[in-house]
């Protein structure tokens, strides 16, 4: 299993841990937008990434996603919840869309 040590998280079979990148608050018109007008981020940084997910024969299906990757991910997917202050979202690695290649 691959873990950030920044976490205590150990996510399970394809499961993985995101942390969600905020978008600007500012539109590219210079309008400031309130927390109640931004949307749902959609793109962040793996913090923790499960072991994979066994298959019906009993072999592990390894993870494609690796732990520091910054990724995109379904716009509801997930699970939101906060670890000592620090806001988190677990999903599943059918969820992620793609890999965003810096």
């Amino acid at each position: 299993m691959t873990q950030a040590t920044s976490t205590k998280l150990a996510p399970l079979a394809d499961r993985v841990v995101v942390r969600p990148t905020e978008e600007a608050e500012v539109t590219k018109s210079g309008i400031l937008l309130p927390d109640t007008a931004k949307e749902r981020p959609q793109k962040g940084e793996v913090i923790a990434a499960g072991p994979g997910r066994v298959l019906e024969n009993g072999s592990r299906l390894a993870m494609e996603v690796k732990v520091g990757q910054t990724i995109l991910y379904a716009k509801y997917a997930g699970t939101e919840f906060k670890l000592d202050d620090e806001e988190y979202l677990i999903l599943r690695e059918a969820d992620v869309l793609a890999i965003v290649n810096d």
